[in-house]
């Protein structure tokens, strides 16, 4: 896959002074001493909140909200879905977690009691997954990220940091593993509601479901269907069914850089009753690149600016990012080729 290039600013390294009596810096190694003065990205324990409303930032051509670029999610990774900064259940936590209440809350925000109300049969087979998670005796108890499969509507969220990029009628996200695309309509507008793209047909099934939504003032209202629910929300074993909807807002805050993602789950061969999920995110340009939240590299180039180099597809293309994957001496140490 080509790589994409994208032009960082320094405004937030160096002042604009700076800016003008600094002179380019000629070789990688200073650029990675410059980056390496920005802020890192630091675990959050509350969730930010974000209303809806007007939208007070830049548009695109077709009237969309500006919001292209890198984001991750401030809470934690998929580890446990419902304790999100705890350990898998089952496995010894590397540092002491502390009391449950100075940690992140559940990622389930309703019911109140954090816990996705499974049907008794769907309860079982969580917990099942859960209990064969470190020693997966069967094919279908392997967790599917493991094998750099797509994490599902709401689960990629919660992996690793991704890019959100914009085209007429379209906004696609670029996860580590996978891609998503959003199919956009006008709500209000009979001619482009009209116009919006049915559903696929529910015998397709997809990994990351098929994606219908709108923009109402900062908010992107998004209907999922056709999932294929052979993914997982995290280690834990939570899951969803193939005739689950998904009804989605992202609640963008233009000038503190995050949003908020809101997801509500319906599907009664499943679960008892509708239930809502929340992922809290913000921007990561301006933060020094770690790995994880952060996955711009620093382009090689014959140039004297700047480039940064989303990793894309790092877990199933093995190039870069963290850990390296199977690539011998691979990760963040270098620059790009």
């Amino acid at each position: 896959m080509q790589k994409k290039l994208i032009t960082v600013k320094l405004l937030s390294v160096l002042t604009v002074t700076a800016l003008l009596v600094q002179p380019a810096f000629a070789n990688y190694e200073e650029w990675e001493a410059e980056r390496a003065k920005l802020p890192k990205f630091e675990r959050e324990k509350t969730v930010y909140r974000v209303e809806p409303g007007k939208w007070s930032g830049p548009r695109l051509s077709d009237g969309q909200p500006d919001v292209q670029g890198q984001w991750s999610n401030t809470i934690s990774n998929h580890t446990n879905f419902t304790d999100p900064q705890g350990a898998t259940p089952g496995e010894t936590p590397r540092t002491p977690l502390g009391p449950r209440e100075s940690r992140a809350p559940s990622r389930v925000v309703d019911p109140a009691d954090g816990q996705i109300p499974y049907q008794p049969w769907a309860r079982a087979l969580q917990q099942e997954y859960l209990k064969n998670f470190n020693d997966p005796v069967k094919p279908e108890y392997v967790e599917p990220l493991a094998r750099c499969a797509p994490g599902g509507p709401s689960k990629s969220f919660m992996w690793h940091g991704y890019e959100i990029r914009q085209f007429p009628g379209y906004l696609v996200f670029l996860f580590d593993s996978g891609s998503r695309i959003i199919h956009l309509y006008k709500k209000g507008d009979k001619k482009s509601e009209q116009g919006n793209k049915p559903h696929l047909d529910q015998k397709i099934r997809l990994w990351n479901g098929d994606s219908r939504g709108y923009w109402e003032g900062n908010t992107l209202y998004v209907e999922v269907k056709n999932n294929n629910s052979k993914s997982r929300f995290g280690r834990t074993g939570e899951f969803s069914g193939t005739e689950t909807i998904v009804k989605e807002r992202f609640i963008f805050d233009y000038k503190a850089g995050r949003y908020l993602y809101s997801a509500t789950y319906t599907d009664p061969s499943v679960f008892t009753r509708p239930w809502t999920l929340e992922i809290p995110a913000r921007r990561v340009e301006n933060f020094a690149e770690d790995g994880w939240n952060n996955q711009l590299g620093i382009a090689n180039h014959k140039g004297k600016e700047l480039i940064l180099e989303p990793y894309e597809q790092i877990c199933t293309e093995n190039n870069g990012g963290f850990g390296g994957g199977s690539i011998i001496g691979a990760g963040n140490s270098f620059p790009l080729l």
